[in-house]
């Protein structure tokens, strides 16, 4: 099996990453909101410097594809003028924060998201000669062999600001969680604890930077669930007040919320024109669902491309671009998934990976399929990096979909 390079950090605006239809680009929207005008500008910018196509990923972030080298510039310029870029490309990384998308106007959360944004910003100092600086190479080295301080956290850590009165972000990867307790005060809980410390909008971040500190000095790279799974202890402070029990809640799915409509996408792609007619209606909230919210929209909009019904089939699968648009990508994944999607049991998920990285979910799904060289690895109840059951080709899949559902072991194909 071919082994897929694992680059080990995320693309951003100032740090983007080589794909295999150019540049990829992540803007993080403030807040996980874009105003209308932001909104319509990333279309405009996305249509006219990349390949016109705009992605949600599940870091509540939006991706332009197909950017050339030369298009970078002046595309940072432009989304710079909308307000949705950091001062280096290590604030940008540092801000890695998602935030519940069903906030009411006036119930702190958004002031507590830019409290949080401020205090890792201000974690490094720029300068004028690092000041918009853009690299499409990977940070300098790991935490381990640079100076340490905390502003060298590791690459993919991240905040979740979780405040409603239940969370809803447990599935969604962040190492440290701004929540609320049983009473309804504020916590900031490690993630992998039991149990947080309790805080106001006033000491939110300096406790959020204090359990940074916490995880800094432990000298281990990693991530925080890891870490507190390996026997570390948290400080008594920082583990005081009991977090809310997980509890199963009904996945989130395209319909009305108090907060607005949600609508999804197939994979969570659209055109830059259907971004810009969105934009036209209201604003937008990004959610790590691969959704979007159009804030105080009571219905859908009637549009083409749009997923409003909870139970559309292309909700039940989820695929990254695959080849060619990924370097990393071994088979075209798009297309079949969008083909097995009918096939696909209400209550089941299928996943269909470019490579054995993942990367569109990184966790365990019902089925699994992953690309390999000749055809594809099928792997039930689990990830992409699990064992893989049987082996199939696509033309197989697609002349006999109930594959997926059989017991029974195949021959290599």
């Amino acid at each position: 099996m071919t082994t897929p390079l694992v680059k080990g950090w995320c693309p951003g605006a100032l740090r983007p990453m080589v794909s295999g239809d150019g540049l990829l680009v992540r803007v993080r929207p403030p807040a996980g909101r874009l105003e209308q005008t932001q909104a319509a500008g990333i279309a405009r910018l996305a249509a006219q410097y990349g390949n016109g196509l705009v992605e949600l990923s599940t870091r509540g972030n939006i991706q332009l594809r197909g950017i050339n080298g030369g298009s970078h510039a002046p595309l940072i310029a432009g989304l710079a003028a909308l307000g949705l870029t950091d001062p280096t490309p290590e604030a940008e990384a540092r801000r890695n924060i998602v935030v519940t998308p069903y906030w009411q106007a006036g119930d702190g959360t958004r002031d507590l998201a830019e409290r949080l944004a401020h205090a890792l910003r201000d974690l490094g100092t720029a300068s004028p000669e690092t000041s918009q600086k853009t690299s499409t190479e990977p940070p300098p080295g790991p935490a381990s062999v640079r100076t340490a301080c905390m502003a060298d956290l590791p690459s993919k850590f991240g905040f979740a600001i979780d405040t409603g009165p239940w969370p809803v972000l447990r599935g969604v990867s962040a190492d440290i969680r701004i929540e609320r307790d049983a009473a309804g005060t504020l916590l900031c809980r490690a993630d992998g604890a039991d149990c947080g410390a309790p805080v106001t909008p006033d000491t939110m971040a300096g406790t959020v930077l204090e359990l940074v500190r916490w995880f800094m000095a432990g000298g281990m790279p990693g991530r925080m669930a890891a870490r507190l799974s390996s026997g570390a202890t948290l400080p008594t402070g920082l583990a005081s007040i009991p977090a809310l029990p997980v509890r199963d809640i009904p996945p989130p799915a395209p319909g009305p919320t108090a907060a607005g409509v949600m609508v999804g996408f197939a994979f969570g792609q659209m055109h830059a024109h259907t971004l810009a007619a969105l934009a036209a209606i209201a604003p937008l909230r990004v959610t790590p669902w691969r959704m979007l919210l159009l804030e105080g929209q009571a219905q859908p909009p009637r549009m083409d491309h749009l997923l409003t019904r909870p139970d559309d089939p292309l909700l039940r699968v989820i695929a990254c671009p695959g080849a060619p648009d990924c370097a990393q990508g071994l088979q075209a994944t798009r297309p079949l998934a969008r083909a097995l999607a009918p096939h696909i049991p209400p209550d089941a998920v299928l996943h269909v990976s470019g490579c054995a990285k993942g990367c569109a979910q990184p966790g365990p799904t019902a089925l699994t399929l992953v690309a390999q060289p000749r055809g594809f690895g099928l792997v039930r109840n689990g990830n992409a990096t699990a064992t893989v059951t049987r082996h199939v080709t696509a033309e197989h899949l697609l002349a006999t979909p109930e594959l997926l559902t059989e017991r029974s072991n195949a021959p290599l194909l």
